[in-house]
């Protein structure tokens, strides 16, 4: 039997519980199970499977943040032609109206808050249902 050096570790309490735990649980000690982790960890073909664990996540990631970014500039898009044709066909109030007009616009504003929260509750998403409409009517939509 080879001889065994004597090795402090420290960890913080979610993971020695988590240790303690798997240790009752496989009726093992918890130097036998740290020493499997770290043979698994030093191993070579254990490097290699790292590497392309590590490699598929930094891929799936990379289409997430390309997904997000696609969806970004659609939002920006979309903002920017609402407030230019807003801005344009939307002329200003006179002194005797604006009151009332600011309590209707409050009033909106909460009703707009109200849909957006149950969309977003439901997963509904304004980009995907604009695709299936393009996709459906590719003729309808102005460039």
């Amino acid at each position: 039997m080879p001889v065994k050096q004597r090795l402090s570790v420290y960890l913080d309490a979610d993971m020695m519980a988590r240790l303690e735990k798997l240790a009752d649980k496989e009726r093992a000690a918890k130097s036998a199970i740290a020493e499997a982790a770290i043979m698994s960890f030093l191993t070579a073909d254990d490097a290699d499977r790292w590497e392309a664990a590590i490699t598929r996540r930094f891929d799936r990631l990379t289409r997430s943040v390309d997904r997000m970014e696609r969806d970004l500039e659609f939002s920006v898009e979309a903002l920017a032609l609402y407030i230019r044709a807003w801005l344009t066909a939307t002329p200003p109030l006179p002194e005797g109206t604006q009151a009332a007009a600011q309590a209707k616009g409050r009033e909106r504003y909460e009703s707009f808050i109200e849909a957006l929260g149950r969309r977003l509750s439901k997963g509904q998403r304004l980009s995907q249902e604009v695709s299936q409409e393009a996709r459906s009517e590719p003729n309808s939509i102005a460039s």
